[in-house]
């Protein structure tokens, strides 16, 4: 672990920090109220939420996928829609349309339901890429653009899409530019036994979603998001960013690394995930602690990588775990002042 001389004394004044771990508490208590065993996973939704990021979810049928999007939608006290991707899904099914008015002789536009805080898609991987791009002018500029007339979204904003793996059937691979918007991807994986057990119990009787009440607002959720943008990075931290995002596009497995976009996802859920941690800047730790989610979906392998029979899935987050352990953590010298730029 490497720290800054001086950073070790920071406080938070203002206790925003505090104030956000305490909130990202609470969602998280909440979402495992429903989600048995998976704390990790519930941990990284909370990261990118806090971090104004999307989230792709991504397993086998039955394994809690849109249960996980929905408890952490109805955790918080904000709009929420969700969006059923079929084959014959259309853009201005996501967006939404104009529509000639016959009482005022003028078209008005009918928000889709992209128009809210949370947007929940369902097996996004079933539509059509022109069905998937809808998303693709809001996930990264928070807008929507139609007929010409740009739409502003409300903050905060956040995709929380689902998605089976390719080798099923109905199922066709996510363009490089939409899977490049999603700043992480998380696995549910099956639950452990004694998880499956506790299910049994609490969704047996009942839908245990019906028992999820808001445990904060979307306003107390913005301020805090954009709190986490002034959690310290050292420049020793930044140059360790930089060269791990590099070494992806240098991989002899990999033909297409990460884009830049990824180093700034990167810096964002790391400054988050500082954030949840009670800290006001942020360690190496905190880097690996999200390397794999933030850039295991955006790495392009070679075809001949692909063909091995391992999980395209696996591979990238083992190249990704055998990145961390080689690229070095730059280490700042004592004598010299610590950089404080942000």
């Amino acid at each position: 672990m490497v720290t800054e001389p001086g950073v070790l004394r920071w406080r938070d004044p203002a206790g925003e920090i505090d104030h956000l771990s305490e909130v990202a508490d609470r969602i998280g208590r909440s979402v495992e109220t429903v989600i048995d065993g998976k704390s990790d996973v519930v941990r990284t939704a909370l990261v990118v939420l806090f971090a104004e990021g999307h989230l792709l979810i991504e397993d086998v049928p039955g394994v809690g996928k849109t249960m996980l999007a929905k408890a952490l939608a109805r955790s918080i006290d904000a709009r929420v829609r969700r969006i059923q991707f079929t084959p014959d899904l259309l853009p201005s099914d996501v967006t939404g349309v104009s529509v000639y008015n016959q009482g005022t002789r003028d078209f008005e536009f009918r928000p889709g339901p992209v128009f809210a805080n949370i947007v929940v898609g369902d097996e996004i991987n079933r539509a059509e890429p022109k069905a998937q791009s809808a998303l693709l002018e809001c996930m990264e500029e928070q807008q929507v653009t139609v007929d010409g007339v740009t739409y502003r979204l409300e903050a905060p904003f956040m995709v929380v899409a689902t998605q089976n793996p390719i080798e099923m059937d109905g199922t066709r691979a996510l363009p490089e530019a939409q899977r490049d918007r999603f700043t992480a991807r998380v696995s549910m994986g099956y639950p452990s036994p004694g998880a499956e057990l506790a299910m049994l119990d609490n969704h047996g009787q009942s839908d245990p979603l019906t028992n999820v009440v808001p445990v904060t607002t979307a306003a107390e959720v913005a301020k805090l998001a954009n709190a986490v943008r002034s959690v310290h990075v050292s420049g020793e931290v930044r140059q360790y960013i930089v060269d791990l995002v590099g070494a992806t596009r240098r991989h002899p497995e990999i033909t297409l690394g990460a884009s830049p976009r990824a180093t700034l996802h990167l810096i964002r859920t790391a400054r988050a995930h500082a954030a949840v941690s009670r800290r006001g800047y942020v360690l190496p730790d905190d880097v690996q602690a999200v390397a794999g989610p933030v850039l295991a979906h955006r790495l392009l392998l070679h075809p001949e990588i692909m063909l091995s029979g391992e999980p395209t899935n696996d591979i990238a987050a083992r190249i990704v775990t055998d990145l961390i352990a080689r690229i070095p953590i730059a280490r700042q010298d004592p004598a010299r002042p610590s950089r404080r730029g942000r």
